[in-house]
């Protein structure tokens, strides 16, 4: 797949951004063109030009390209700030704290020309709320250059199944080879995760995330909100430690502080998941985003892991003004 170079927000006219983001809210956002009118404060003949205007030059496909220039303008500070290589940042469509539609939409797009492209043989991924919304919002696609691999493991403390977990879901999306950790995401002991890590079929899993070409994973925050303690993968005093620790963002199971570096932290030790040297200098592209989950957003864009992010347009100002302190 290429990779655009950086877009330049200058050479987008504000009629243009206009359009383009109406059509983003009318085709992927489901807003009616009245709905639009009302959310710009402007008559609903000219949110219907507006959205022809879209179509007419090209911006609506099975998935519209929201070249919204205020976006354009972020996806380059942030590449800038954070050293990505890939930044994506579209308008928002919730209207809840967590941006699920919004970020799924745009990771789904991401994942089909990933897919597509033919330059990804493995694709290894995590799994929460904001990757299942990704799965769900990709189309049926029937391929067999590409396999998928957890990154991971994907059982809950009592061994039953993740209810965020997406292998199974891509699999039945895609047709593709699945594979899955067959573990917790957190081993009782460190002693217990050496043992379960060298398992027969473990082991192997492990070796292909570590091999694969592009990395997808989300980002949780730090708090009673968080993924991983909704589902109880992280207990009161898991959680309490790592507040204690100053932990601020957690990816793949991984807890990181402000300054984006790993925290003391027990569940750190215990996580069934590539370490994160593991995960340096991969295609480890990131899909998050929502108020609650800005401070995690920039520990981990802060540790340095991250070659790519996409995520919501308030999100992006908010890190962008973060940075700028």
């Amino acid at each position: 797949m290429k990779r655009p170079g950086k877009r330049n927000p200058d050479q987008i006219s504000e009629e243009d951004s206009m359009a383009a983001r109406a059509a983003w809210l009318h085709y992927s956002g489901g807003l009616t063109q009245s709905e639009v009118a009302r959310r710009f404060g402007i008559p609903q003949p000219r949110a219907h030009r507006l959205i022809a205007r879209a179509f007419r030059d090209g911006l609506v496909q099975v998935f519209v390209d929201p070249c919204v220039r205020e976006c354009i303008a972020l996806e380059n500070s942030l590449s800038v700030a954070f050293g990505l290589d890939y930044c994506k940042v579209v308008p928002v469509l919730d209207e809840g704290p967590l941006p699920l539609r919004t970020l799924g939409l745009a990771g789904a797009d991401f994942l089909r020309l990933a897919i597509e492209s033919g330059e990804y043989h493995s694709i290894g991924i995590g799994h929460g709320r904001t990757l299942a919304s990704v799965v769900q919002m990709l189309p049926v696609m029937d391929i067999s250059h590409v396999r998928f691999v957890s990154l991971l493991g994907g059982l809950t403390r009592k061994f039953a199944a993740n209810p965020f977990d997406v292998i199974h879901r891509l699999a039945e999306k895609t047709g593709a080879e699945a594979y899955m950790l067959p573990v917790p995401i957190f081993a009782n002991s460190a002693q217990d995760k050496q043992v379960l890590m060298a398992q027969l079929g473990i082991a192997e899993v492990l070796a292909m995330g570590r091999g694969a070409d592009l990395l997808l994973a989300g980002i949780g925050e730090v708090d009673w909100h968080a993924h991983l303690v909704e589902t109880g993968m992280v207990m009161e005093a898991e959680l309490a430690e790592l507040q204690q620790q100053k932990a601020c963002g957690e990816m793949l199971g991984h807890y990181f502080d402000a300054d984006g570096v790993l925290v003391k932290s027990g569940l750190n030790e215990r996580a069934m998941s590539l370490a994160a040297d593991d995960l340096r200098g991969h295609r480890l592209i990131a899909i998050a985003g929502g108020e609650p989950k800005v401070e995690a957003l920039r520990a981990v864009l802060n540790s340095g892991l991250l070659k790519g992010l996409i995520t919501d347009e308030l999100s992006a100002q908010h890190l962008a003004s973060l940075r700028q302190e």
